[in-house]
């Protein structure tokens, strides 16, 4: 067989690729999905305000749940097994939520669907960063990201849709059902796709299945440099035998990045992502549009910039780097949320074109957060851990991530009745520009550096904003200084 050409190469990388960050797809339609039903939901059960946060925050500290498992299952299964494990999952959570007569039965079924969430969210981001080569890598783990965007806009479309319908024979609100279940058909695809994949690489060696791990990399059309090559960095990687909790008790260097990797997954919350995707018809009336159709288009117009704007950190991450777009980012993001709130407490009733401003400035957030906190807080959260401890690491910050998200959406409502609409986005956007402190000081740059030399700068004690940098550029100012003692 003669060699492959680049592009079939490349289309063979990036179908990995997409269909591992289907996952992201369907985490999604999950996040999207809730915020067109549940004012139908509300209808229904007759929720209260505390309920409706219960009714979207079960789904998260299910997914917390999910994440503490998915260490266990993708250490033991594989991340390939572990990935079919949350399509299953998805497939029967996403029918009981559609078929839930009560509230108490809605709310345990979003809890159990949102194991599939977890562990999808902690497992394909890691397959995605082992198994990509490293010069595309920020770019498979975007995909992921991208995924979760286009899962939110297809959710929005299918809300706007099927709300047209909400009173269609005289049942009000009677279509949240299909809006809930139909999440079970794309899980079914991504089930499907996932069966056509390889294990993870890494995984394989780590498990001790180094033929196996090679085959994959033939199987990626890898010549035999590029094989020689990963397989030397991997080997060297595993001299170090040890777990994760083992590492986590004796190493303080993996304790600082389980560290970064928490404070990482907090700040994307806390950028206020999700009170935007979870409550978007709720800001739009505050903004002053009534009807649910406007409502519901807006949400639609809110999922569409951020598919868009997700683009931009595909196209420029592995170019500008990490951090300069974060910098980028935080700065937008702040600003927009900013002059949301100060529109919000403007009285917007008595001035409607203010309504307007308010929401060009929300899409102005949602560009910002897609073109940098979405996709690149899970890059460097990929990076960061060494392989022997990857899959405690990841659990840490993605269950923080969870943590961290489920009390967002079950504070908002709260936030918006005891502190006041416009007071709220002022909070969210005065936190946006603290975190540029944290990036400049704590977080690395990881662009063009490989997993391994990140691991052994970390463990090598280099502070945590520097071990993205290679070994031989640190050795090299330290050379004269050692040099000088000398003397």
């Amino acid at each position: 067989m003669g060699p492959i050409s680049p592009l079939r190469k490349k289309l063979i990388i990036y179908f990995i690729g997409f269909t591992a960050a289907l996952a992201g797809l369907l985490f999604g339609l999950d996040i999207g999905v809730i915020s067109g039903a549940l004012p139908f939901i509300k209808n229904t059960f007759k929720l209260s305000i505390e309920a409706e946060g219960t009714v979207v925050s079960a789904l998260l500290w299910g997914a917390v749940i999910g994440t503490l498992l998915s260490g266990v299952l993708s250490s033991k299964f594989g991340r390939r097994k572990t990935i079919l494990i949350s399509a299953v999952i998805f497939v029967i959570g996403s029918i009981l939520c559609a078929t839930s007569r009560s509230e108490i039965l809605l709310i345990g079924a979003r809890l159990f669907l949102g194991l599939a969430v977890g562990v999808a969210s902690f497992t394909a981001p890691l397959y995605l960063s082992e198994i990509s080569p490293q010069k595309v890598r920020g770019s498979l783990i975007s995909m992921y990201q991208l995924m979760i965007t286009i899962g939110i806009v297809l959710a929005f479309l299918s809300n706007t849709w099927l709300a047209s319908y909400a009173t269609f024979g005289g049942v009000t609100g009677g279509h949240w059902r299909t809006m809930l279940g139909v999440i079970a058909v794309p899980a079914t695809v991504m089930f499907l796709g996932v069966l056509l994949l390889p294990e993870s690489p890494r995984w394989l060696f780590l498990n001790g299945f180094k033929e196996r791990a090679v085959a994959v990399f033939k199987r990626m059309h890898l010549n035999d440099a590029e094989i020689a090559a990963e397989v030397k960095e991997i080997e060297e990687n595993l001299k170090i035998k040890q777990n994760g909790f083992e590492m986590f008790k004796t190493n303080s260097n993996f304790r600082r990045a389980i560290g970064l990797g928490i404070g990482l997954q907090i700040i994307q919350q806390l950028t206020g992502i999700n009170v935007v995707m979870y409550f978007a018809p709720t800001i739009f009336r505050i903004a002053g549009f009534a009807t649910t159709d406007q409502q519901m288009w807006g949400t639609v117009i809110i999922g569409i910039t951020n598919v868009l704007a997700t683009f931009i950190a595909i196209a420029f991450v592995d170019r500008l780097g990490r951090k300069p777009i974060m910098y980028a980012g935080f700065i937008t993001m702040g600003a927009a949320m900013v002059t949301v709130g100060t529109l919000f407490n403007m009285r917007i009733e008595k001035h409607p074109e203010f309504g307007y401003f308010a929401i060009f400035a929300l899409m102005i957030f949602i560009i910002g957060f897609a073109m940098s906190a979405g996709p690149i807080i899970w890059i460097i959260c990929s990076e960061i851990y060494p392989l022997s401890g990857r899959d405690l690491g990841v659990t840490f910050s993605t269950a923080t991530n969870w943590i961290a998200n489920a009390i967002v959406g079950q504070t908002f409502l709260l936030l918006l009745a005891g502190f006041g609409n416009g007071n709220t986005f002022l909070l969210y956007g005065g936190l946006n520009i603290v975190f540029i402190i944290f990036f400049l000081m704590l977080v690395p740059e990881t662009k063009g550096v490989s997993l391994e030399k990140i691991e052994a700068n970390l463990l090598s004690g280099l502070p945590l904003r520097e071990i993205g940098q290679p070994p031989r550029a640190r050795r090299a100012v330290e050379l004269p200084v050692r040099s000088a003692r000398a003397h």
